[in-house]
This record gives structure tokens, C-alpha cells and sequence, in this order.
């Protein structure tokens, strides 16, 4: 974890900015949760796209901590390139109550900030210019659909989350549990299902990876051998089927039951691994975001904003695609 911190540091000490370097390319940094996520290895591909279009006018900053952790590393990253001065900011809040609070200095210092991916609570909205990214909620309420189409008299369910203070994966786990359910809740995480609406969530669940893969794996294992009747699991991101040789190892052995819809696997994102994964059999469905855009889009609007346009439409939503099976030649829009 140190160890995180002060690489971090040590690429942002060496970055010398200031208003003074006026002439010189903005800097805007992209902030995901971590950097060894292949999810946020697309929004830095779209990153750099933007970079190379704009041909010197902006400079694309990837930094964040190697590991997701609470997200205390990465809102110590977001505050020391405030103080460093960079020119704007783009971040995934791993933990939005302590995102908001790193970010408190950036308005005095008139560094724009965008979120993307995961979004700030309500009550700290007004601490960036916009959100873009997916509709995280609509995220959850498709997986939750796909479930009802394999499983329409309901069961049980066991939903798995990446961190517990994530308000994207929050949203996601309402949008399962109020599409399961039949009605609305109030907030974010939503209702726990408890015989509602047909559908029961299983003891010790959700269960919380905190984007760590190899427990994501290990949890998935652990506990469909101890519901080996559990009628739906959804993780609210890839987790697990970004470590594709684990991953098959352990659904291969639940392979005839998805095929025969006995059990719902459902997982959120369609990156190219987990397309892979759906065409071996070894998913129901896929309900992906598209962080190519997020990053690419996030450069372009931080440089409007910068030069005095206006911030974008709060939210700027980048679209999701939906596959299963029988659309997975289709499935991935632009």
C-alpha cells in the first residue's frame, strides 16, 4: 500500500505543473479505482485516443493505486494532484464518502472535475461539473430482467458486489433487487429480498470483493457448493471472469445447469474475456458498460471546460449493451 502511495507520488512531484506551464499541454488526469482492472485499461485506451486527436493540446495522466483496497490510496492520489495543480480531474470514486472529501480543494484551485464510472453520493454532486458514464442503476435492473427471463417463478439469489462504500456497484445491486422485487426503493443499495416478489437472497450474501479476482473466484465457489440449489448468482462487475483460467475452471462444473437454465449466472460488463466466457457456456448473460468512451469522452469535456465552455450534461450517459447467447455476434454497440 505505501508502496502504491509513493509511486504515485513520485509521478505526480514529476509532473512540475502549474498555471505558470499555460503554454504547455493540459494535464487531466484519469483516476480509476485501480490499475490492474481491464475494464479500466479500456477508459485509459480512449484516453489516449483523445490525447492523440488533440495532437499536443492535452496530456492523458492515468494514475491510481495497483489495488482497489477501501479507497483511501486513491482519494490520497485525487488530493495530491490537487495540490500539485494538475488541470483536471476524471475519477472513479472507489469510496465516495472519502472521494468527496479529497476533492473539497479543487474548486478554489479552479480544477474541473468529471467522475466516470462511479458517481459521488447525492449530497457531494456539487463537488464535480458532471458524471459520465453508464447509467450504473439501469445496469442492475438488466441483469435483474435477464434473471426473470431463465427463472420467471423466482428463487434464491446471491448477488456479489465489488466494495461495499462503491456507490456504482450500490446502485447496481437497487437496480437487481428493485427489478426482482417488482417495486422501487428508496435508495441505494436497495431492499434486501426476503421471499419478495418470489425471490429470497441467500445468508451471507451480498458478498463483497472489493475488486479483488482471486477472491471473487473463491467466493463464487464457496458458495455454490453451499447452495447447490441457488437458483441465480450476479456479480455487479466482471471480478472473477477477469482471471479466465480460474474462472472455467470452477463454472465448467455448473455448465449443464446453466445451459438448462437451472441457475442464472448473470454478470455485469462485456469486455472481450467475458464474451469469451458466454460463448464457452459458462454465463447466462452479460450486461456491459463502455469505458473506451468514458475515458475519451472525459479528455474532450475537461478541455471545454477548461477553456471556459460549458461542463457537459450532468449525466452524460455512455450506453450499455445486453448479450446472451443467442445475440452474442451482435450484442456490442457504439
Amino acid at each position: 500500500m505505501l508502496k502504491t502511495i509513493l509511486a504515485g507520488a513520485v509521478a505526480i512531484g514529476a509532473l512540475g505543473l502549474g498555471a505558470a506551464q499555460a503554454a504547455n499541454p493540459y494535464t487531466f488526469a484519469l483516476v480509476p479505482k485501480n490499475t490492474n482492472n481491464p475494464f479500466f485499461d479500456q477508459a485509459l485506451e480512449g484516453c489516449k485516443k483523445a490525447e492523440k486527436e488533440l495532437n499536443g493540446a492535452i496530456k492523458c495522466l492515468y494514475i491510481g493505486p495497483g489495488e482497489h483496497g477501501g479507497g483511501d490510496e486513491e482519494a490520497q492520489i485525487v488530493a495530491d494532484l490537487i495540490t500539485k495543480g494538475v488541470d483536471g480531474i476524471a475519477v472513479s470514486p472507489a469510496n465516495a464518502p472519502a472521494m468527496a472529501n479529497a476533492l473539497k480543494g479543487a474548486g478554489a484551485k479552479k480544477i474541473p472535475v468529471l467522475t466516470w464510472d462511479s458517481d459521488l453520493l447525492p449530497q457531494d454532486k456539487g463537488l464535480r461539473a458532471a458524471y459520465v458514464g453508464t447509467h450504473n442503476y439501469e445496469i442492475g435492473v438488466n441483469i435483474g430482467k435477464l434473471v426473470q427471463q431463465i427463472k420467471p417463478k423466482g428463487g434464491t439469489i446471491c448477488i456479489q458486489s465489488g466494495g461495499a462504500a462503491a456507490a456504482n456497484h450500490n446502485e447496481r445491486m437497487q437496480g437487481i433487487r428493485d427489478t426482482l422485487a417488482g417495486k422501487a426503493s428508496a435508495e441505494a443499495p436497495g431492499e434486501r429480498l426476503n421471499n419478495t416478489n418470489g425471490w429470497t437472497e441467500a445468508a451471507g450474501c451480498p458478498l463483497y470483493t472489493d475488486d479483488d479476482f482471486p477472491r471473487a473466484n473463491q467466493q463464487m465457489e464457496d458458495i455454490l457448493a453451499k447452495y447447490p440449489n441457488l437458483d441465480a448468482f450476479t456479480p455487479t462487475g466482471g471480478f472473477g471472469q477477469f482471471l479466465p483460467d480460474a474462472y472455467e475452471k470452477i463454472a465448467t462444473r455448473y455448465k449443464d445447469k446453466i445451459a438448462s437454465g437451472a441457475i442464472a449466472i448473470v454478470f455485469a460488463d462485456t469486455l472481450p474475456v467475458q464474451i469469451d466466457a458466454m460463448k464457452k457456456g459458462l454465463s447466462a448473460g452479460q450486461v456491459g458498460q463502455r469505458p473506451f468512451e468514458m475515458g475519451y469522452k472525459a479528455m474532450y469535456f475537461l478541455k471545454d471546460m477548461k477553456e471556459g465552455k460549458a461542463a457537459p450534461k450532468d449525466p452524460t450517459y455512455t450506453g450499455l449493451d445486453v448479450c446472451t447467447p443467442k445475440n452474442v455476434a451482435t450484442c456490442i454497440g457504439g
